[in-house]
């Protein structure tokens, strides 16, 4: 999803050599206002030295606090809560403080057991009315952490938010509420609590294999209680994956969830997030929430602190998308357009990854056909209506010629995955070349509009564009200069890549397309596995708007999103759709040679409609339309 913008100054507490109590790690902070000053507390972890009462050498953590009046520059760091007393004595970590009333209250993980086990895992409090002061409890007596009290009474009760069972899976994100102040720290009360645990839980985990934690102290909005939680996709494997994920919650019932994202804000991506004491770490433990933006404190791999921030309007979008059907490509009853045909060899076993253009109001579609050995070539047929056939050709349109296009080996080979651009009156066509043996590249290919229309497939003899020894695809070419140079969206690895030439001819000795990475898979999300352009752009007023597919690297479905492109600038990137806005739905697209996928290749306008031609399920080719306008709205315009 990716909505999150972290702070240039990130990360914002490093730790500090020259004090021992925080020299090996800072993370996992939590902000609060006092007057003018941003206070700042924080997980502070010891350098390595002699513990008594363990016998051994330990890392040790405690609170540290800081101030800033911006929060982004903190000074007059010192330590603040210490492990002193029976319960906490190995270790107090992420806070969670929240001002109630003229008290701060300051939950945190208290460690009294070592070697560390479940059962020595759980929360305690430090109350302050002016950060010089403090009065400690342990709270709850069975395995818990990052809990939280919401920032003001609910129904005249005091409201907490925790999680249960952190240490003993599955975790529990649940809600406390509490008659008294002492009864938050009351054991009598958190036993009955804990008998009724499943009564009490938020249903946000969406799988027995991941983890959630609570993350930050909710905060109010006149939208419902907003908290940012930790969700680690995964968990249990090499795999996990931390991100970070937001849910609403009713302001008079917070047992009732308004609203939640679907997938990650955000997941380790800078290098201060990747490497570090726990390497891949993103782990939400404070919020800040102010003049309509909302800003994240999290703990980065395990030893720093950092900061990032986002609207919340355009979280509440991620949150609750525009309608389904309206912000979605719709399919005609007669799809799929176009099946293969038994009786012809070269189209017998599959039809799929169309392209299209448009050309003297007829719209030609060019789509990829495949043999029952594997071979495909490009076969054309053509609708007025842009649904209903009017005509097909017997013979295909384009065969593989040249020798890195020949079957080289049993397999698929031969010319897959046409994009076509029509620059003035010619049309160029960039495929993928593959001789079932080496990596496949991108070729490139042109005819003349005039001999496109006549059908005298006259066209220009294919040449390599991308380098070899790397798998390159999905390529196509913007329709008009930027900069007095040609744009090449294509594909190297997991992300699209942009290439600036000066023209088309690529007659230099090395022709080959640059790889600059352009637009980026978002992990956890419907396109986090990788990008690809879907077909050339097209014009609107609002910009250019390029769609692409996207793969899951949660269920490795094909779906479908879109970018809004500047108009001057089409490099730059004004806008991406958070969900899909077309995904496989219907049995030719969930089943067929490769299951759950549509994989458009063309798309043409139509009366402030987008229409695209894709292939279902790698097998058949489908059309859907899309209003401008209900496009516009899901890339938030």
């Amino acid at each position: 999803m990716s909505i999150a913008r972290r702070s240039d100054e990130n990360p914002i507490l490093l730790p500090n050599k020259d004090h021992p109590w925080e020299a090996e790690a800072v993370f996992n902070c939590c902000p609060v206002r006092k007057g003018h000053t941003i206070n700042l507390l924080y997980r502070a972890v010891s350098s390595l030295h002699f513990h008594a009462e363990a016998g051994t050498q330990l890392r040790v953590s405690s609170i540290g606090l800081a101030e800033s009046k911006d929060g982004i520059h903190f000074k007059k760091r010192r330590q603040f809560i210490l492990p002193e007393e029976d319960w906490d004595r190995y270790g107090c970590e992420d806070p969670r403080v929240t001002k109630l009333g003229d008290k701060y209250y300051i939950f945190y993980t208290a460690l009294s057991r070592f070697p560390l086990s479940p059962e020595g895992i759980r929360v305690g409090v430090a109350i302050t009315k002016d950060f010089k002061k403090i009065e400690k409890h342990p709270v709850t007596p069975f395995n818990s952490k990052a809990m939280a009290l919401f920032p003001e009474r609910i129904g005249g009760k005091y409201w907490a938010i925790l999680t249960a069972n952190t240490d003993m899976p599955p975790a529990r994100v649940a809600l406390a509420s509490f008659e008294r102040e002492e009864d938050i720290w009351s054991a009598m009360h958190w036993a009955d609590w804990y008998a009724s645990l499943d009564s009490h839980v938020l249903p946000l985990q969406r799988s027995h294999e991941d983890h959630i934690e609570v993350g930050s102290p909710p905060v109010k909005t006149k939208h419902g209680w907003l908290v940012i939680y930790s969700y680690i996709r995964n968990y249990f494997s090499p795999n996990k994956i931390f991100g970070i994920e937001a849910v609403l919650l009713d302001l008079q019932n917070p047992m009732r969830i308004i609203g939640r994202t679907s997938a990650p804000i955000m997941v380790p991506e800078e290098e201060y997030e990747r490497y570090g004491e726990i390497p891949n770490i993103v782990f939400p433990s404070g919020v800040r929430f102010e003049k309509g933006r909302v800003h994240i404190y999290y703990g980065a791999a395990d030893s720093t602190c950092a900061v990032a921030s986002f609207k919340l309007t355009e979280l509440l979008r991620a949150m609750f998308p525009p309608e389904r059907k309206e912000a979605h490509f719709k399919r005609p009853p007669e799809n799929p357009i176009l099946k293969p045909i038994p009786e012809h060899a070269w189209e017998a076993k599959a039809v799929f990854n169309p392209a299209a253009v448009a050309i003297g109001g007829k719209i030609h579609i060019v789509y990829r056909a495949m043999s029952e050995d594997n071979t495909s070539v490009f076969g054309h047929a053509m609708t007025v209506d842009g649904v209903h056939i009017a005509e097909r050709d017997v013979e295909p349109i384009y065969l593989p010629r040249e020798e890195f296009e020949r079957k080289l080996q049993p397999g698929n080979s031969g010319c897959e995955d046409p994009r076509l651009t029509k620059i003035d009156r010619k049309i160029f066509m960039l495929y993928t070349a593959f001789d079932a043996k080496n990596p496949p590249r991108v070729a490139l290919t042109s005819i003349s509009a005039d001999d496109f229309e006549k059908r005298k497939w006259n066209w220009s003899r294919p040449i390599l564009i991308s380098p070899p020894g790397l798998d390159d695809k999905d390529a196509c070419i913007f329709p008009v200069k930027f900069n007095r140079k040609y744009i090449i969206f294509h594909r190297i690895g997991r992300s699209v890549d942009l290439a600036l030439v000066d023209d088309l001819e690529f007659k230099k000795e090395r022709p080959w397309l640059e790889e600059h990475k352009w637009l980026m898979p978002r992990r956890g999300s419907w396109d986090g596995e990788k990008v690809g352009i879907a077909a050339p752009p097209v014009k609107t007023k609002h910009g250019w708007v390029l769609l692409y597919h996207g793969v899951s690297d949660i269920d490795h479905w094909y779906r479908v999103g879109a970018l809004l492109l500047d108009k001057r600038n089409p490099t730059k990137i004004l806008a991406r759709t958070l969900h899909p806005i077309f995904e496989p739905e219907m049995p030719y697209e969930k089943t067929g040679q490769v299951a759950h996928v549509v994989f458009p290749c063309g798309n043409v306008v139509r009366k402030e409609s987008i229409y695209i031609y894709y292939g279902g399920g790698d097998s058949v080719v489908g059309v859907a339309s899309i209003e401008i306008r209900a496009l516009m709205k899901a890339l938030g315009k």
